[in-house]
């Protein structure tokens, strides 16, 4: 179920056009039907996809036999004047979609946002595999348990006495043990479930602690989306065959539909916080519809790498950002290239996003290496610059072996430092200045005078400080800043040439002659 209101705004942002009267804005939608120029009177819906129908007047007419309250139809033309007051007279809204859009995403969005909603008897909504899978548990008066392709756990019925060791360890652990996924490959069950949707039997197996099991395949079209599994000793009788096969394709059609539901929710999302990062001029509106206070923000950007997937690992970790809807989620996400970026709000402290960094990471797989930056707080105003502030924060957690992320707030130091090396390697670093003079100096005729020169700079001209860093005499030191002295002009007494010596010094590579 969704309102009409929310069903137009999305669909607006696929290039449809609002014609005649919207009824209530916040009428509820429950069905939807499709033209079926076979049985053209025999569907009944809220939503009246006119596929195939190019006349509007004919469309608007079909959807009144059906008693909608919404008509989309994809064309250029545009209604009359009469074909608007029929509308109006009716209480029914018309959509026009572009061409350009295909029907199969009008219907994707449509039926994943009207039918999504709807609630089971159990006041659970249809995406709610724990109902489902007690429903067949009831019918087939055995457990059931719904895993996906990668044999994780994705629901399982309630079962007051269940004795199957296998299976409170795959619910317990989220996933099938290791060594009963063994014993099934070796049986030929991934096989099966890969080739047919028939039920298959797998016998006892006391030694693995594993009672019998039938399986039966859940697919979609070609593709395997996961398996639902009866504890059962004895193969399934026909009938009890029939029922596990028609509750499979339930599953699939749970699974389409949620998978659709999450997609649309996330492409909504993705394209407002894309706005939000490359400084959206209505900054306030798109807050609004993505639900974040207008202050107190901070950008996380996060890569995921694996050595043997390449995009696996970033495309796990935007799932896991995403999971559930937006209203439960703290942060607002997007895959932009090969990073996660996501709003958080965190006021001052950026202990929450160490936390949600943590959180994301332990829920993926060990083998996974997660790199993340951290920006600075910021108002809507902010996000731009906190984002390119996460991103370098990011790069230096990238090289500095440390498993914590990197926040700005504790390394803008090390972020100022990187824009200007970053400027240096674009020749923008005088040629000519006493630091590049001595560095060709030292590099001539093998000598130190750079690090001596730094460390006397960040030991504020103190003699002693300055050669511990060095471990020499403090006459050392002295002995040669004289020399440096005459070899170019340093003018040591002035502020702002010390100033400028450090920078250039800290911005020079780390494998420079001078180092």
């Amino acid at each position: 179920m969704v309102k009409l209101d929310r069903l137009i705004n999305i669909l607006g942002r696929y290039g449809t056009r609002l014609h005649g009267h919207a009824a209530a804005r916040d009428t509820e939608l429950h069905s939807v039907t499709v033209h079926d120029p076979v049985r053209p009177h025999s569907a009944v819906g809220d939503v009246f996809l006119a596929v195939g129908i190019a006349d509007l007047h004919e469309a608007v007419a079909l959807a009144a036999r059906t008693r909608a309250m919404l008509v989309v139809a994809r064309t250029t033309e545009q209604p009359s004047r009469t074909l608007i007051d029929t509308l109006e007279k009716a209480g029914t809204a018309l959509l026009l979609a572009d061409p350009a859009v295909s029907w199969s995403q009008i219907a994707s969005v449509v039926y994943g946002l009207v039918l999504e909603g709807r609630e089971t008897e159990s006041g659970r909504g249809p995406s709610d595999l724990f109902a489902l899978a007690d429903t067949l548990a009831a019918t087939l008066d055995a457990p059931v348990t719904i895993e996906d392709q990668l044999c994780r756990v994705m629901a399982y019925s309630s079962t007051p006495h269940d004795t199957d060791p296998v299976r409170l360890d795959t619910i317990l652990g989220r996933r099938m043990p290791d060594h009963v996924r063994g014993l099934l490959e070796q049986q030929g069950v991934f096989d099966h479930l890969a080739r047919t949707d028939a039920p298959f039997h797998i016998p006892p197996s006391p030694e693995h602690g594993l009672r019998g099991r039938t399986v039966a395949a859940v697919r979609t079209g070609r593709e395997l989306l996961g398996s639902l599994w009866i504890s059962s000793e004895d193969p399934l009788s026909p009938t009890q065959s029939r029922i596990l096969e028609d509750g499979a394709r339930t599953v699939a059609l749970h699974l389409l539909r949620s998978r659709v539901s999450a997609d649309l929710e996330r492409q909504v999302e993705s394209e407002l916080v894309i706005q939000l990062l490359e400084g959206s001029p209505d900054a306030e509106a798109v807050a609004g519809k993505l639900g974040i206070p207008a202050e107190h923000l901070r950008v996380i950007a996060l890569q995921a790498h694996t050595e043997l997937e390449r995009h696996a690992g970033i495309l796990l970790a935007f799932e896991r950002a995403t999971t559930g809807f937006g209203w439960s989620r703290v942060g607002r996400s997007t895959l932009f290239g090969n990073t996660v970026y996501t709003l958080l709000p965190t006021g001052d402290d950026p202990a929450q996003a160490y936390r949600w960094v943590r959180d994301l990471a332990a829920g993926l797989p060990a083998h996974i290496e997660i790199f993340a930056g951290i920006g600075g707080p910021a108002n809507l105003r902010e996000v731009a610059a906190s984002r390119q502030e996460a991103d370098e924060c990011m790069a230096l957690h990238m090289s500095s072996g440390d498993p914590v992320p990197v926040c700005y707030d504790t390394a803008w130091d090390r972020v100022l430092i990187q824009r200007l090396k970053s400027v240096a390697s674009k020749g923008r670093l005088p040629a000519r200045d006493p630091v590049a003079q001595l560095a060709d100096y030292d590099a001539r005729n093998d000598t130190h005078y750079l690090p001596t020169l730094k460390s006397w700079l960040e030991a504020h001209g103190e003699l002693s400080a300055a050669a511990k860093m060095l471990d020499v005499h403090p006459n050392t030191v002295r002995n040669r800043i004289n020399q440096m002295s005459r070899i170019v002009p340093l003018h040591l007494n002035d502020p702002q040439q010390r100033v400028a010596m450090l920078i250039a010094l800290s911005v020079r590579s780390p494998d420079s002659p001078s180092e």
